[in-house]
């Protein structure tokens, strides 16, 4: 047996007395140790309920040589508001950061791509210019501010999941006002009504995508995906639902036309867990199923995939976060349902269009303390729960779900660790990232295993994770290597003792005596670069030499690692400690 040494966090759970303090008599005192040790016991007894849960010991069995089928990188997509970030120096080097994920394409989705503006970004706000009309009313198209972005994501290798929207102010049947100015006031403006003219929304439409094609040619844009507006069943559209229908059949009639093998899809409405966003999901598969289509008069829509957008409920409950991990589960659960629902679309595949811990990215910790679980590593630990039990409702539910997209980028000209819903701040990567570093070195098959402090789906999805901690693994395997993902999550974001892995794998090849382990961590010290500012006593803005250690402390972090280990007849087995809140990724390879 090989033992990582970390130590088990100690708890100052024992009740002192206070200091020298004068007593009239023996038995006075004799009567405060006595109060002092029974309110020291309700104390201790109280604690678990507090989160401050005793130390456990946690077994998990993998089973190299038992598949469980394929891994889909679900994980390999990401959104944000603000195109314009894209072309930042900091949002280039992201982008670069993503697309090194995985040997699997790397999806960008973005809100804004058809915005009036002049490319200033700012929160929430985006724009392209690409439609205006001058003073004859005659179209004009601007196509270079939309070329930046998309020329973007081509150097750095990521694949756009295409938003076509938002209305321009010409086209608006509301043009003004027309930019927001978020966080003051309400963001819904012009950009979020009907157009005054279809035809001219089809052109722009058509236009749009034919010079996407022209520029990147057929075989990179027959990669990519394309999805008419956002969230239309609340204010992002300030139409009906059936105006929403017109303008969905519309706009793929004009995608189709500029390219006939394109794959469009939507509506990207919100969580299905709220009965009037489950009731609009329906009907508009009931429209692309059953109805008239408003551009070809035929019945029936084109719908390559379906969209919609579970969110969490964290909450902050006066000393801490609680997190809400139930209600992004429940609007998954139910949005598979719905889509089942439907013989027509039963095998179609549903991606998460926006799949996050909560609803809004550009709302700030300083302001919201529930986002304050944004910055360490509770948010790389939410994500592998969140994950592992979106999986076992894709199987539970047999979905075709081939993408989750993670609403989180990064913001230009904001304080260090502001606490947005970011992957970086500032150029530094946040723990959140090197969660999705250690997802892109999981192998495509997935291994059966065992662990003693999972818990059901069902529970998860009912209750949270509420009482006990959940403890639990997910392992692939390639020829060569297993890579085994473990995670220590709890709701509650308070102090807790490590709990102690007792990690086995058995069915490695019988003829190999050693293997070469890597263990990489994010916790409190590892792979944290909040932690690392915090030491550094949070200077705003870092020194440049602080910026770079800041850039550092961002990348994924061995833990006693790299070491050979004993495989004894097949079988490896390690013991390590894993405090609460934190993401262990150990990777075994053999010649």
């Amino acid at each position: 047996m090989v033992v990582l040494n970390h130590p088990v966090l100690s708890e100052d759970d024992f009740v002192r007395l206070p200091p020298a303090i004068s007593f009239r008599s023996v038995n006075a005192l004799r009567a405060l140790h006595t109060l002092l040790l029974i309110v020291a016991f309700f104390l201790l007894a109280a604690a678990p309920c507090q989160g401050q849960q005793v130390a456990q010991s946690v077994q998990i069995r993998v089973f190299a040589g038992q598949s469980e089928g394929s891994l889909p990188p679900i994980w390999n997509y990401f959104g944000y508001d603000e195109p314009n970030y894209t072309y930042a120096p900091n949002g280039q080097k992201l982008l670069r950061e993503l697309a090194s994920l995985s040997s699997e394409p790397v999806y960008i989705r973005t809100h804004n791509l058809l915005t009036s503006g002049d490319g200033s970004a700012s929160l929430k706000w985006g724009s392209t210019n690409v439609y205006t009309e001058d003073a004859n009313g005659n179209i004009v198209y601007d196509w270079a501010i939309l070329d930046r972005i998309f020329d973007t994501f081509h150097a750095a290798g990521v694949k756009p999941l295409v938003e076509i929207g938002f209305m321009p102010k010409a086209l608006s049947t509301h043009p003004d006002p027309y930019r927001h100015n978020f966080p003051q006031g309400s963001i819904y403006t012009g950009w979020a009504y009907p157009p005054k003219d279809y035809q001219r929304w089809s052109e722009l439409v058509f236009q749009f995508v034919h010079h996407l094609r022209t520029r990147y040619g057929d075989a990179e844009v027959k990669t990519w995906l394309w999805e008419v507006w956002n969230e239309p069943d609340i204010d992002y559209w300030k139409g009906t639902a059936e105006e929403f229908f017109k303008l969905y059949d519309i706009s793929v009639d004009a995608v189709l036309r500029a390219l006939p093998e394109a794959r469009i899809g939507g509506p990207d409405s919100t969580g299905p867990a709220y009965p009037k966003a489950a009731e609009f999901l329906r009907a508009f598969l009931e429209h692309c199923a059953h109805q008239k289509n408003y551009a070809t008069g035929k019945v029936g829509a084109r719908l390559d995939f379906i969209s919609f957008h579970p969110k969490g409920s964290p909450k902050w409950m006066g000393d801490h976060v609680q997190m809400g991990i139930a209600r992004q589960l429940a609007s998954i659960e139910e949005g598979f349902k719905i889509v089942s629902s439907f013989k027509e679309w039963r095998s179609t595949p549903i991606i998460l269009g926006e799949s996050d811990p909560e609803g809004c990215a550009a709302c700030s910790a300083r302001n919201n303390p529930q986002n304050s679980y944004r910055n360490g590593p509770l948010y790389a630990t939410y994500e592998a729960e969140t994950f592992y039990h979106t999986l076992a409702l894709t199987r539970l539910n047999h979905a075709n779900l081939p993408g989750a997209v993670t609403w989180a980028f990064e913001f230009e000209d904001q304080p260090y660790f502001e606490g947005f819903r970011t992957l970086a701040t500032n150029g530094a990567d946040k723990p959140v990232l090197n969660a999705f570093r250690m997802f892109g070195l999981l192998a495509p098959h997935r291994l059966k295993l065992t662990s003693s402090s999972a818990l059901s789906t069902e529970d998860v999805v009912r209750d949270g994770v509420r009482g006990h901690a959940e403890i639990n693994a997910i392992a692939t395997r390639r020829d060569h290597d297993v890579e085994i993902l473990v995670w220590n999550y709890h709701d509650d974001d308070l102090p807790a003792p490590s709990s102690s892995i007792d990690l086995t794998i058995n069915g490695l090849p019988s003829t190999v005596s050693h293997g070469l382990l890597e263990h990489f961590r994010i916790d409190s010290d590892h792979s944290n670069s909040f932690a690392a500012w915090n030491r550094m006593g949070s200077p705003q803005p870092p020194s440049p030499q602080q910026s770079e250690q800041l850039q550092a402390a961002g990348q994924l972090q061995l833990l006693d690692s790299p070491a050979w280990i004993p495989i004894d007849n097949g079988i490896a087995h390690l013991s390590f400690t894993l405090p609460r809140q934190s993401v262990s990724l150990v990777r075994i390879q053999w010649q």
